[in-house]
């Protein structure tokens, strides 16, 4: 696991605190971006309140570079980049294609499964989605039904010949009942099982894709970070409510939230631990940990009941991508 640029140069730019400005502006307007989904877009469908559009990141020993969309996609021209992970994935791609949209509208959108991708014209860069709720393969096998292989990763095909990758994966993991998780057995070598211990299957199926990275990436030729866990807020004990995230209108003050992060960084930061090749950590986890005020909850068309897992946009996964481009200046 390596962090390079502003991290090696003395600056943690994922310890700090949410800062309010009033007069803070959006990167772009999510009724001019074609590409924001509905589930995602909280102003279209009622949210009332503004203030969650007006925290910037303040990292505690350095500044943050503010988003250059031109100069990003300068730097990137003629280049393919592509997130692959579940719909935290779609929310930050959803994200810095509507951030560089503003920069430059002149795209061609293709929205397929698994994959869908995003060209910006004038500068021949692709930006894409791979749709992989594991990153490990889940297949059809006689007698089974479809089996999760904590072993198995021919997605990884797909991935192959990009520039640039942004890998996330957990989200899922939590899932339970063949209808919610979309699969009926776990394999792990010839054992075939209903269920296991969902930290155990996550901590395999990550060192599966660790492997894949060191066989298959040429750090010359490819750049590869993976996005750390996003929080949810659906327990709002966890910071003295006695709901959840709707109706939350602010962050929670200062720089550490009242409990542990969840248990599956331990996986990620074990695992990544492991990597011959160099992989970028984009450490989210903590600063949208205070963040119970960012998620959609009720306003959102295609997600139901109460979503405190995704994020709005306009919205905290711009600061994601804003780190991931202070990640690569």
């Amino acid at each position: 696991m390596k962090n390079t640029s502003y991290l090696s140069s003395g600056c943690n730019l994922f310890s700090g605190d949410w800062v309010f400005n009033p007069s803070s502006k959006p990167l772009y307007d999510s009724s001019s971006c074609p590409f924001l989904d509905s589930e995602f877009d909280c102003l279209m469908f009622g949210r009332p309140d503004k203030n969650y559009l007006g925290y910037s990141w303040k990292p505690s020993s350095c500044n943050l570079p503010s988003f250059d969309g031109v100069d990003f996609l300068k730097r990137w021209k003629g280049k393919k980049i592509m997130f692959v992970g579940d719909s935290l994935s779609l929310n930050q791609w959803n994200s810095l294609v509507c951030m560089l949209h503003a920069a430059d509208p002149n795209t061609v959108i293709r929205r397929k499964s698994p994959i869908s991708s995003v060209t910006f014209q004038n500068y021949g860069l692709t930006i894409s989605l791979y749709t992989s709720h594991y990153l490990v393969d889940v297949v059809p096998v006689a007698g089974k039904g479809n089996v999760l292989k904590l072993e198995s990763i021919e997605q990884g095909n797909a991935w192959k010949g990009m520039d640039m990758l942004i890998f996330n994966t957990w989200h899922w993991w939590v899932h339970s009942g063949p209808k919610a998780q979309g699969w009926d057995y776990i394999q792990h070598g010839s054992t075939f099982t209903k269920d296991m211990n969902r930290l155990e299957a996550f901590s395999r199926a990550l060192t599966t894709w660790a492997r894949w990275v060191d066989q298959n990436v040429h750090p010359s030729n490819t750049r590869v970070l993976f996005q750390d866990i996003s929080p949810t807020h659906y327990q709002g004990q966890e910071w003295g409510s006695k709901t959840n995230c709707l109706g939350e209108q602010d962050p929670i003050n200062g720089s550490k939230y009242p409990q542990k992060r969840p248990a599956a960084n331990d996986v990620v930061s074990k695992v990544l631990s492991t990597l011959k090749k160099p992989v970028y950590l984009l450490d989210v986890t903590y600063l949208s940990q205070l963040r119970k005020d960012a998620h959609p909850s009720k306003y959102s068309r295609d997600h139901s009941g109460n979503d405190c897992s995704h994020w709005c946009l306009p919205g905290l996964p711009d600061t994601w991508n804003q780190l991931l481009y202070a990640a690569l200046i």
